[in-house]
């Protein structure tokens, strides 16, 4: 079987490592620093996250969240949303998102 490449940076095709894509889904293991975050987007693929260490707060659609390990955050497809890591830890999260479309979002006016 022929590797193939990646559509993600970073990320392995169906193989060992933090980020894997198969046909039709990607999941990676994932830290998103104190403080910081995505700004207001929306993509066309429903997408999953797992919070296993620190704060997420989000904003999916006009829903406020607060996320804490042990959470799972769901977010639909085409629907704008955001969110952070608070400033009191690192965020660790496993994700999944369906790659049966373009894997980046477009930002929210």
């Amino acid at each position: 079987m022929s590797q193939q490449v990646a559509r993600t940076p970073g990320a392995k095709r169906a193989g060992d490592g933090a980020c894997v894509e198969g046909e039709r889904m990607i999941v990676a293991l994932m830290r998103m620093p104190a403080g910081t975050g995505a700004q207001p987007h929306s993509h066309p693929n429903e997408q999953w996250i797992y919070i296993l260490q620190g704060t997420f707060r989000a904003k999916i659609g006009e829903k406020e969240i607060e996320a804490k390990p042990g959470s799972v955050v769901y977010v639909p497809f085409n629907v704008v949303h955001s969110g952070e890591a608070t400033l009191e830890g690192d965020v660790v999260f496993f994700t999944c998102k369906d790659a049966s479309h373009s894997l980046h979002g477009v930002k929210a006016a």
